[in-house]
């Protein structure tokens, strides 16, 4: 790192300063301010803040070293951000009509307390244990990579650079709340935006270009079947990525996380209204386009300057090169001094806005669906000091997890996707049937959560007890095939459906909710003030983005199939 590199890291941070400051005189005299921002976020802030919050260290490490290793294979999950679109269409107006602050809220208003408290259990326990406790390792590496330090002061860098990054996202979520992590995004976007894209475009300069890249990736066979690792749909007999399965799973996954999860659905509850909420998913929606570009292809570049000079990327202790060092090994070979700061603020702003939102909606989880439930009358700036305090919780929670991060690291990073394939069927069918079927219960749409948290934990048991069970002691029979060897997405696709079945069986079998309780909750129930409210909150353009968005999809994957 060049002095040049430290000045435009000062500068940022300087940036980032200003508009805290700036944030903190701001009211923040109740919850709705504390966690909604307020509510008065523009399209712009809701959009940036989506993409900033998402982007962290699934893409960084996770989605690069995909594109080092397997190719174009994840970017099913990425392009399948189009799927933001029927969050701001389809679930917005029934969102904002509830008034709710979390998603767990209104499975209350729409079920029962008990489905409010099952899914606000799942997320707070998810959040702590998978999202921020990955962010904060991957942090620490990425930075250890990028820096080239190996210890400081006579201590481990990566723990200097771990526990660095959190705290200073702490400070800011804990004092600004909701405002601080949408409009630090605003600033946090571009700077990520455009360092991804000098990395993009120096490294197909220093490989030879597009076609070169292609030519390199496309000579390389993932399976026995014949894909190479530019192929977008495989064979589906491939062990990890079948097409079908591709499909199947990343739609599932990408529903419960685009259109249920709190993390993101936060964002958009603090709109203005029902326009600026909408404009911000289309808005979020072009920017998700962009990850397979900054982050998966510059990891196939990495992987292809490898081959082309055989020691581009650190080579493991098996001799093989390490493929989630791709994005922070270019970073440190390809760029000037200067440019390399600016990437840094970028990787930075990744990490910060993504945990930042993390501690937010985990904050807003514990306050609003636990200690209000049971303190009704708590005052409003009480509940914000609650929620200040919750986040210095998690935070705390956060730390002492990064030892067991760090000793199975791998382990876990490799767990994460299965973990989200069996989180997500069972909450999305909860809300799917919820929203879109008047007939659905409370018992119903409770035990259809129930039972996706049944199987799920059952699917993580097995993978545990097969993984570290010697072969010759494993019973190989139905259970094993089904909960072990069947490919984590058909599972997903098929607990989706079980989820569903369990819904509509109990739904049918108990009493139909009251027509005035899920007033304006589900299709079919909504007064025509609210239908002509809704309507007036779009217009053409808002349909020419929209099918420009699903347009520029549907050409990734014939160019790619």
């Amino acid at each position: 790192m060049a002095l040049l590199d430290w000045l435009v890291i000062a500068i940022f941070f300087l940036a980032l300063i200003g508009i805290i400051v700036w944030v903190m005189r701001q009211k923040q005299s109740n919850a709705e301010d504390y966690f909604l921002g307020g509510k008065d976020a523009t399209w712009l802030a809701i959009g940036a803040s989506i993409f900033a919050s998402n982007i962290g260290s699934e893409h960084l490490i996770g989605l690069a070293g995909s594109g080092a290793s397997s190719g174009m294979a994840m970017a099913h999950w990425e392009i399948q951000g189009w799927m933001i679109l029927l969050l701001g269409w389809v679930f917005v107006p029934f969102y904002t009509r509830s008034m709710v602050i979390t998603m767990p809220e209104f499975l209350e208003r729409r079920y029962n307390p008990a489905s409010r408290t099952i899914l606000s259990l799942i997320s707070l326990i998810s959040y702590v244990l998978t999202k921020v406790a990955v962010t904060v390792y991957a942090g620490g590496l990425v930075f250890q990579q990028v820096f080239g330090i190996d210890t400081l002061w006579g201590i481990d860098f990566f723990w200097i650079a771990a526990i660095g990054l959190v705290l200073l996202t702490a400070l800011y979520t804990i004092f600004g709340g909701m405002k601080s992590v949408l409009y630090t995004s605003v600033l946090q976007t571009p700077i990520l935006l455009l360092g991804s894209v000098i990395i993009l475009v120096l490294g197909l300069k220093e490989l030879g270009g597009w076609d070169k890249m292609m030519e390199i990736c496309s000579a390389v066979e993932v399976n026995q079947y014949g894909d190479k690792m530019t192929s977008l749909i495989r064979d589906n007999r491939d062990p990890q990525y079948p097409w079908l399965g591709a499909l199947i799973g990343s739609a599932v996954i990408g529903f419960w996380y685009w259109c249920t999860d709190q993390f993101i659905v936060q964002r958009v509850l603090s709109g203005k209204d029902e326009k600026q909420a909408r404009r911000g998913t289309i808005f979020g929606a072009y920017l998700k386009l962009l990850p397979v570009f900054l982050f998966l292809i510059p990891g196939m570049i990495a992987f292809a300057l490898h081959q082309s000079q055989g020691s581009f990327l650190p080579l493991l202790p098996s001799g093989m090169p390490n493929s989630d060092a791709a994005f922070p090994t270019l970073v440190a070979k390809l760029l000037p001094a200067g440019v390399k700061g600016l990437i840094v603020c970028g990787i930075l702003a990744a990490l910060m806005s993504s945990l930042a939102s993390l501690f937010n909606s985990s904050a807003a989880l514990f306050t609003i669906d636990f200690y209000q439930r049971f303190s009704p009358k708590t005052p409003q700036k009480k509940l914000v000091k609650i929620g200040q305090a919750a986040t210095v919780v998690i935070v705390i929670l956060g730390i002492l997890w990064i030892p067991v991060m760090r000793s199975v690291g791998d382990v876990l990073y490799l767990y994460l996707q299965d973990v989200q394939s069996v989180l997500a069927p069972g909450i999305a069918a909860a809300f799917l049937m919820g929203i879109c079927w008047k007939r659905a219960t409370a018992k119903g749409g409770m035990w259809g959560l129930i039972a996706g948290l049944f199987i799920g934990l059952t699917r993580l048991s097995a993978k545990i007890w097969y993984t570290t069970t010697p072969a010759d002691a494993a019973h190989h029979n139905w259970f094993h095939d089904l909960f072990y060897e069947m490919n984590w997405l058909f599972f997903c696709g098929w607990m989706l459906v079980f989820c569903l079945l369990v819904v509509v069986v109990v739904s049918l079998f108990t009493k139909a909710p009251d027509p005035e309780k899920i007033r304006g909750l589900v299709f079919g129930t909504s007064t025509p003030e609210q239908r002509l409210a809704t309507r007036q909150s779009w217009n053409g353009w808002d349909i020419f983005h929209t099918v420009v968005i699903l347009g520029i999809t549907a050409a990734f994957y014939w160019y790619f199939w």
